[in-house]
């Protein structure tokens, strides 16, 4: 049987391996432990998605679980307009696109190509301030496409053990900080 990995562990992977690890340790405990108001926020903002109260449209999809076998990835997709081929992913507040937020975009992307589905335009919608972050395809941006498969192929082959970290910034600004056995700060 094959392992299929959250598409939400390559934001996580590229900000801290170890916080894949941290965050299934704690997974079943409540999220107020733990979480900053940042990502309570966030998961609060979801909760039109993440309950199927976006829209009642028959042609936008949301919450759905998707899968990519070629990449081993599942999850869900916050909103596909199946009519305009458009997948959006929201977020709370934008402030940067990070690479992980890309890689977890074109991870549902993949995902739903292989489900059949024709997915022509990607984007980012930040809800605070109403704005939309078109994000190139992945055969529009080869650079992009690399990095995407080579943090695939790197989180498959992560090894908890032989990880050091490396970003003091990042060890300060971790929700899992007071829990970690080899924090930076």
């Amino acid at each position: 049987m094959e392992t299929y990995l959250k598409i939400t562990f390559l934001n996580d992977f590229i900000f801290c391996p170890l916080s894949i690890y941290y965050h299934q340790l704690y997974g079943g405990v409540s999220d107020k432990l733990y979480y900053e108001e940042v990502q309570l926020e966030g998961k609060a903002a979801h909760a039109a998605v993440d309950e199927h109260r976006y829209s009642t449209h028959k042609d936008i999809l949301q919450g759905m679980d998707v899968f990519s076998e070629k990449y081993q990835l599942c999850g869900k997709i916050d909103v596909f307009d199946v009519k305009k081929k458009l997948l959006t992913e929201r977020k709370k507040h934008i402030v940067n696109i990070y690479d992980g937020y890309v890689f977890q975009l074109y991870a549902q992307y993949f995902s739903l190509q292989e489900m059949g589905y024709d997915v022509q335009i990607i984007r980012f919608y930040s809800m605070d301030d109403n704005k939309v972050y078109p994000i190139k395809l992945p055969s529009e941006n080869a650079e992009m496409f690399l990095k995407f498969e080579t943090t695939v192929n790197a989180l498959h082959k992560f090894n908890p053990l032989e990880f050091e970290p490396q970003n003091e910034q990042k060890c300060a600004h971790c929700i899992y900080k007071n829990f970690c056995d080899r924090p930076l700060i």
